[in-house]
């Protein structure tokens, strides 16, 4: 795509701790060096794991602020997205990953959806206009139909319950209007019920606008033969008799290859028709 491409230090094969490749305080370094390097203009993280709990409260948060850059990835990551649009307003992108992303799931598809995507991914990073109306895919559904516009907030569903759990979390009012997107990898569908059950004890659905649900992955006991429930049967249970426009199985997170979701955009959704829009440009050219 015409990027020059700098592999981090910690990417070193053979490089292990635990279920990572490096305690978390190593992360955070090189994540604050990155963050701190006026070369980087954005970051990819190369896979997703079970690190960013561990240095949430390490990073260095003025150098964001003192020169935003665009990071890119989805599963753990998502808690990262989320955490810097708390604390930064950083507009975080929940969007493909290195190495399952752009080195699998993009070299898997078909050529024109490559060209596709990249021509999204072009304009995402660095055009100064809204991308306007998303590529729309043939497994989009309407589970339940209206229209929403308002801040695209979310991620995958398991960290954003987590992240609330935080003294990071977004305050509640942030989701007032807004677009919440989620998507789930493994793990049972009680699970997910359960978890759209926190969404609503601590009142998130009761305050957004509309919801966009990505493709499941590896997720025990949907729409089996014993009667287990599908997903659009879990959500709308959940969200019960709230006006909340749903669509469901969009191609983005680890359902790849990703349509970026970028964190706090602006978003128009009309489920009935299948569209989705990124209505503000989601990044500004440097002063």
């Amino acid at each position: 795509m015409g990027f020059r491409v700098r592999r981090a230090p910690l990417l070193e094969v053979g490089r292990r701790h635990w279920w990572s490749s490096a305690p978390a305080t190593e992360i955070a370094d090189e994540l604050n060096a990155l963050l701190r390097d006026p070369e980087v203009r954005a970051i990819i993280a190369h896979d997703g794991g079970q690190t960013v709990l561990g240095y949430l409260d390490l990073i260095d948060v003025e150098a964001i602020r003192a020169d935003p850059k665009p990071i890119l990835g989805y599963s753990d990551i998502a808690m990262l997205h989320l955490v810097l649009y708390s604390r930064t307003g950083l507009v975080g992108f929940h969007a493909d990953l290195a190495m399952p992303g752009f080195g699998e799931a993009w070299q898997a598809a078909p050529a024109a959806r490559r060209r596709v995507l990249e021509d999204v991914y072009s304009v995402l990073l660095t055009g100064p206009e809204a991308i306007g109306t998303l590529p729309t895919g043939p497994s989009w559904e309407c589970w339940r139909a209206g229209r929403a516009e308002g801040p695209l907030i979310g991620g995958l569903l398991n960290r954003i319950v987590r992240t609330q759990a935080t003294r990071f979390a977004l305050p509640l009012d942030w989701f007032d209007g807004a677009v919440l997107f989620w998507e789930e990898m493994g793990g049972e569908a009680s699970w997910v019920w359960s978890d759209l059950h926190v969404l609503r004890h601590c009142g998130i659905l009761d305050r957004i606008a509309g919801m966009v649900v990505g493709v499941p992955r590896a997720i025990g006991g949907l729409g089996s033969s014993d009667g287990s429930p599908t997903l659009p049967e879990i959500v709308l249970d959940v969200l019960g008799d709230r006006d909340v426009p749903v669509l469901g199985n969009v191609e983005f997170g680890h359902a790849g290859p990703n349509l970026p979701m970028p964190v706090g955009i602006r978003a128009g959704l009309d489920a009935a028709q299948r569209t989705l829009s990124l209505l503000e440009p989601t990044v500004r050219p440097r002063t």
